[in-house]
């Protein structure tokens, strides 16, 4: 029996991150209790697989997807409610948002990483005057604001939205399998990510390379650039192409997981799904204390905040030292995403706010 029919307006394929975590993983469970999605993405595969490979885009096939997307959202007014990741159009003014608010078509918003902030804080001073407060008016008209950190929803509820709902970045948890922390001679450091933020893991190269040599440790660099291996001479460093297949595998061969991050408006805005997936795995962690992480890692229990590069060292030897530490910190960790982290969780939590948003803002 269909409960709900559901336009998903994603931003991507399953090929982007946000996406996939955010909204895919999610639909067999919401399917089971009745909603019936049909999904749209605004850019599909091939424009991801020209980004990821090349660094490029292509204008025409971007006026293509938009015009394609123009399309879809002239149809929407047959579903239930729309769900909309980030917002309908990119780059252009939030009229299709207002149209629908004017109209009275209920639409649910979600967002993973601070991209009010790609307007109000470009260096373009006209995109900054016309767009600076776009996403805040997105999140004005919508009967559901879903957030995934605190920081998110500050700004949510400052932009005046009504219905502000925070469910963090979760894993499926019956694909990580929680490993004890090996004692083997060359204990693992761990990260995982892309190119575009391994720049975080150079930032604490000194401290990396260090431990690596006392300790005989290796480093595996999940969805890096092989490039990245000049910047720790002297260390046993492995670089692993990322997949969705592979990635649970690659975590569960760590023995400490790292998320190092500078303190800015960008970072403030992340959601700690690193964190998640390698206390999924039973790792303990090692983090900036920079926005939702000091909530994953404090209130866990589940591994250390370190805020400059001295402590980024004093954290990885005392972890490297004792493995019963580790073992400690990583049961707490896996515990959390049982509890708190996992799409069995969320899911009825995600269930709710789509059916809520049907009585509209403020209802």
């Amino acid at each position: 029996m269909i409960f709900m029919k559901i336009l998903l307006l994603s931003k991507y394929s399953r090929k982007g991150a946000s996406t996939r975590l955010r909204l895919l993983q999610y639909l067999p469970l919401l399917e089971i209790k009745g909603f019936e999605f049909t999904v749209s993405s605004l850019f599909d595969d091939q424009y991801l697989d020209m980004l990821y490979q090349k660094g490029k885009r292509s204008r025409f096939r971007i006026i293509m997807l938009y015009l394609r997307r123009l399309f879809v959202v002239f149809r929407a007014f047959r579903y239930d409610v729309i769900w909309i990741e980030k917002e309908i159009f990119p780059y252009m003014p939030a009229l299709a948002e207002r149209v629908f608010h004017a109209l009275g078509k209920h639409y649910v918003v979600d967002y993973d990483d601070a991209i009010f902030h790609n307007y109000d804080l470009s260096s373009n001073p006209f995109l900054r005057l016309a767009l600076g407060r776009k996403i805040d008016v997105v999140m004005r008209c919508a009967s559901s604001v879903v957030v995934g950190n605190d920081y998110l929803a500050s700004r949510a509820k400052s932009a005046g939205a009504t219905r502000v709902e925070l469910v963090p970045t979760v894993v499926d948890a019956t694909r990580y399998s929680s490993i004890e922390s090996s004692v083997a001679s060359s204990p693992v450091i761990g990260w995982i990510g892309s190119p575009s933020t391994q720049r975080y893991v150079v930032s604490i190269a000194h401290a990396l390379s260090s431990m690596c040599q006392k300790y005989n440790a290796r480093l595996l660099l999940v969805g890096a650039s092989v490039d990245i291996t000049s910047e720790f001479p002297g260390v046993d460093v492995e670089v692993a192409p990322w997949s969705e297949a592979s990635e649970a595998e690659l975590i569960a061969a760590m023995d400490i997981g790292i998320m190092p991050l500078p303190d800015g408006p960008w970072e403030k805005g992340k959601c700690g799904y690193k964190l998640i997936q390698y206390m999924a795995c039973g790792i303990p962690v090692i983090a900036s204390p920079v926005g939702v992480n000091v909530d994953i890692v404090g209130n866990n229990q589940c591994g250390l905040l370190v805020a400059n590069e001295a402590e980024w060292e004093i954290a990885l030897d005392s972890l490297l030292e004792l493995p019963a530490q580790r073992l400690k910190l990583g049961s707490a960790g896996r515990q959390a995403v049982d509890d708190q982290y996992s799409l069995a969780i969320q899911a009825p939590v995600l269930a709710s706010i789509l059916t809520q948003s049907l009585i509209g803002p403020g209802g």
